[in-house]
């Protein structure tokens, strides 16, 4: 049975400013370059006040939560918006004056990009200076266009077989491709083409000196005893081989040596990537002094021809339905216009205020950059100091970098969960993990210590905790297991 009902529901939801403001804040300032290129392409009401010799009054602009909902009976409502609102706020250049922005001359600065070849042009030259028929020239492209970022051969002999057949017209059989493929074989860098990482790293040390005993007994090593090699089983490798620790030593590091993956150097080559740091703190005799990169205020104005429009319609006495439509989409890219920019300066003033916030919590840290100083914090330490949402704070934590005296860092990297020592005192678990990386540095590597023992120190100093922490915080730093950073 159908019937009709009235009923009252309270629902969140997010205004398209505001899902645009959230999209801007999450973008680093190496991509707010393009973002806003691409809001300029957009909307031709939006312009770069920067091509301008315009100059007008700065406006103030009040903080906001991106996370709160915006009210649009405050002034986002496009239908109450009339020709004062762009006329009074037309231009938005130096609407960051306030604000330390750092040098914009030094911050747009182009970087120059050394010219290089990528990883299968230079396997291509190498296959080009070879005397190959037709035939033969084509396999080894196709072996060459094969081959994996790391310079492997993954794909199956047989596939490769079947691809010259539909795809080149070449009938070839798995003989005739493993023959090409040992030529691609001999090509720099040492190790390429191999199918696996024993092959490759036979390969580089075939092409090594045949007669040196280091050699030949590394050879047998990787050819017979890779696994108990990648493990570090050392007292058995000596047995098995009849060999002393100190001629081991010698082959263990003439392996280690090896490239395992001969084809990153050239695929990196053209993958550089490059880190704009979002803010600096600069320490100036005790005083920390924090700056936003100059790209994070781009001068952007309303346009003066949109403008001019919507006032010509304003004072027309003739206003028919094709003027009204026009009008429509003239507000409405003035709108859209306005709503960027307002986005863009709380964005820039949002980054200052959580970044201000952070400083000022880490305070010691950043006068010295000694990860011992820093103090436990979590994302609601920081909301709560700055008015804001915890997500607001995680939007900005997760995307953006801070350059110190000591380095440059993200800004997530700051916060951490909080350990209590044996005294009560309550620290970073950064400050146990630095512990940890000193005492694992300075340890015996022919006698590792494992995490019980590591536990042990750690308690000895006051962090009482357990193995498995210990156990995590170590594979956090990326350290192997006591067996694994054994040497000889």
């Amino acid at each position: 049975m159908l019937k009709q009902t009235l009923q009252q529901k309270l629902l969140q939801k997010l205004s398209p400013q505001q899902i645009q403001f959230i999209k801007l804040l999450q973008v680093p300032t190496v991509s707010l370059d393009a973002r806003i290129k691409e809001e300029l392409e957009e909307n031709p009401a939006l312009e770069d006040g920067s091509l301008t010799n315009m100059t007008d009054p700065i406006e103030e602009y009040p903080d906001k939560d991106p996370d709160d909902n915006f009210d649009n009976e405050e002034g986002f409502d496009s239908d109450d918006l009339s020709l004062e609102d762009y006329i009074q706020e037309d231009d938005y250049k130096d609407y960051g004056n306030g604000y330390d922005y750092g040098d914009d001359d030094e911050d747009r600065k182009e970087m120059p990009v050394a010219i290089q070849h990528s990883f299968y042009e230079q396997l291509q030259e190498q296959l080009d200076l070879l005397a190959l028929d037709d035939k033969h020239f084509l396999i080894g492209q196709q072996i060459i266009g094969s081959l994996d970022d790391d310079g492997y051969l993954r794909r199956p002999i047989i596939n490769l077989v079947d691809d010259l057949a539909f795809g080149q017209n070449v009938m070839t059989d798995e003989q005739e491709v493993l023959e090409m493929l040992k030529v691609i074989q001999d090509f720099e860098p040492a190790g390429i083409g191999a199918r696996d990482l024993q092959e490759c790293l036979l390969i580089q040390l075939q092409k090594k000196d045949p007669n040196s005993p280091t050699i030949k007994l590394a050879i047998r090593v990787v050819a017979d005893y890779l696994e108990e090699f990648t493990k570090k089983h050392y007292d058995k490798l000596e047995k098995s081989l009849g060999v002393s620790s100190e001629d081991l030593k010698n082959v263990v590091n003439e392996i280690l040596k090896l490239n395992p993956k001969p084809g990153d150097s050239g695929a990196v080559a053209g993958k550089q990537l490059h880190i704009i740091p979002d803010f600096h703190i600069s320490n100036n005799d005790g005083t920390l002094h924090l700056t936003l990169n100059g790209r994070n205020a781009p001068e952007l104005r309303i346009s003066r021809d949109y403008q001019h429009m919507f006032e010509h319609y304003e004072k027309s006495d003739q206003k028919d339905k094709k003027m009204k439509e026009a009008v429509q989409f003239v507000k409405q890219k003035l709108d859209s216009a306005k709503w960027f920019i307002d986005a863009i300066k709380q964005r820039q003033q949002t980054l200052l205020k959580t970044m201000n916030a952070i400083m000022e919590y880490q305070y010691e840290y950043f006068l010295t950059g000694d990860d011992r100083k820093l103090k436990p914090m979590i994302l609601k330490d920081i909301a709560d100091k700055i008015d804001m949402d915890i997500s607001t704070v995680s939007r900005v934590a997760n995307s953006k970098y801070v350059q110190t005296e000591f380095g440059t860092f993200l800004l997530k990297s700051f916060f951490s969960e909080a350990i209590q020592t044996d005294s009560g005192e309550e620290v970073s678990n950064k400050e146990v993990k630095k512990i940890l990386e000193e005492c694992i540095a300075k340890e015996n590597k022919r006698k590792p210590l494992a995490d019980e023992k590591l536990t042990e120190i750690l308690k000895e100093k006051g962090y009482n905790i357990a193995r498995r922490t210990v156990a995590k915080y170590r594979e956090a730093l990326n350290i192997p297991v006591a067996r694994l950073r054994k040497e000889l």
